[in-house]
């Protein structure tokens, strides 16, 4: 039996910046989720990250196209699929840079997620991040891509010093810096009432990882956990744009149980 899927998602430019290069997207029907933070300045960011996020949702509803066509794309698998289509956004763009001296240089981080049955593939290049909140107990899923967290992996620094480094907005990979892009993928299997947060680092820099964890097992349901992380992330100082994209996996008997009765999800499909 399929797990059912209540997503919510929510983007805020945060309490400094005046625009917002964070953008978002899902599709339940394929089963895709994507958060981008974009990088460049002006709308350079913006474009970019929007350019991320329609390009990794475009190319799973044109490979699920090209599958009812009979040209044989559900054989691949998920997760293969996941970086073929984080590819595909690098390569969109670098094009749109190449071709417009104006956006010389932008990129985007990205986080993705494809959710088919029970089977859950991620994505990531970057330093925008995924967690699994399951059993009480909240996991980060992907490595940031980012000096600071190269040297506590080196043991330069330590974890704790990593949170104050004046190094912190220095990414490794994004999208749009080379032609070429190594994409980190992993796949496991989803369970009854797992939630699955992908953020960018405006939330995740302004909010601890034990506050996260409380908000999202306290909330009545997604959609208030949602608001509920964005404003902590502003209370603290939103000192980026800050965005969050919630995916909560149940079956039906467990809805009101694990997301509360007191108010349903903003939305709610099957796979």
């Amino acid at each position: 039996m399929s797990l059912s899927l209540m997503v919510a998602g929510k983007s805020d430019v945060g309490c400094i910046r005046t625009n917002n290069e964070d953008n978002f997207g899902y599709d339940l029907r394929h089963g895709i989720f994507v958060v981008c933070d974009g990088m460049g300045g002006q709308a350079c960011g913006e474009v970019a990250s929007k350019l991320g996020v329609d390009t990794v949702l475009n190319y799973f509803r044109n490979s699920a196209q090209s599958a009812a066509n009979g040209n044989g794309a559900a054989a691949v698998t998920g997760t293969r699929m996941l970086a073929q289509a984080v590819r595909a956004a690098n390569t969109a763009i670098r094009a749109a840079s190449s071709n417009d001296a104006d956006k010389s240089g932008m990129g985007t981080t990205i986080v993705a997620m494809l959710v088919r049955d029970n089977s859950i593939s991620i994505a990531h290049v970057g330093d925008s991040r995924i967690y699994l909140v399951r059993n009480g107990e909240l996991k980060q899923l992907t490595v940031d891509h980012s000096l600071v967290m190269e040297q506590v992996r080196r043991g330069i620094i330590t974890p704790e010093q990593a949170l104050t480094s004046s190094l912190q907005n220095i990414i490794l990979r994004a999208l749009g810096s080379e032609d070429d892009v190594e994409v980190d993928v992993s796949e496991f299997e989803g369970a009854e009432a797992d939630v699955l947060l992908l953020a960018s680092d405006g939330l995740t820099k302004m909010i601890s990882d034990d506050d996260i964890l409380h908000i999202v097992t306290a909330a009545d349901d997604v959609d208030a956990a949602c608001d509920q992380l964005i404003a902590a992330a502003k209370k603290n100082g939103g000192e980026d744009n800050v965005t969050c994209l919630l995916v909560g996996l149940t079956r039906e008997k467990l809805l009101g149980k694990f997301f509360g009765k007191k108010k349903q999800p903003l939305y709610q499909d099957s796979l």
